[in-house]
């Protein structure tokens, strides 16, 4: 194959994704404990580390340590055992590593702050949660610092 054939093949797009029974459980955890503003993230061919990225906001520290339990319970419950838990010491971002999924459940400002949906922006996005329990908080303009925006 020659290299003027190989620049002008199309790349396949990837297929639509079902959401697997561990992020369905994962999302049935997260709605039980009235997590906030969920988000399931697909990340797949965008990186290596993992298949989904759930994220979530929780309303005050004790709230997300709260959600995290009960993803990382429900996660065993199923046979899953997280290969690692941090933030736990804070409660104000808590990561769960599930190895097909990673479940990141923040606090309102810290989500705001470092704003991993737009890290990952390029990933089809889809809202987990019910019309009623979404986050009014406003959105920072990019590039806009959180202490101006909070002046």
């Amino acid at each position: 194959m020659t290299l003027s054939r190989m620049t002008n093949t199309a790349r396949p797009r990837r297929a639509p994704r079902r959401n697997s029974a561990l992020e369905k459980l994962l999302l049935a955890a997260l709605d039980d404990m009235k997590a906030v503003n969920v988000k399931l993230l697909d990340v797949r061919g965008l990186t290596d580390i993992t298949d989904a990225m759930i994220v979530a906001s929780g309303n005050s520290d004790r709230h997300v340590r709260a959600i995290a339990e009960r993803v990382i319970e429900k996660a065993r419950e199923s046979g899953r055992r997280p290969l690692g838990v941090e933030g736990t010491r804070d409660n104000e971002w808590v990561l769960v590593d599930l190895q097909d999924v990673l479940v990141h459940v923040m606090l309102p400002r810290v989500r705001e702050f470092y704003a991993i949906e737009q890290l990952w922006e390029t990933a089809p996005t889809s809202a987990a949660e019910s019309p009623t329990r979404r986050n009014a908080a406003p959105r920072r303009r990019r590039g806009a610092s959180p202490r101006a925006a909070a002046q």
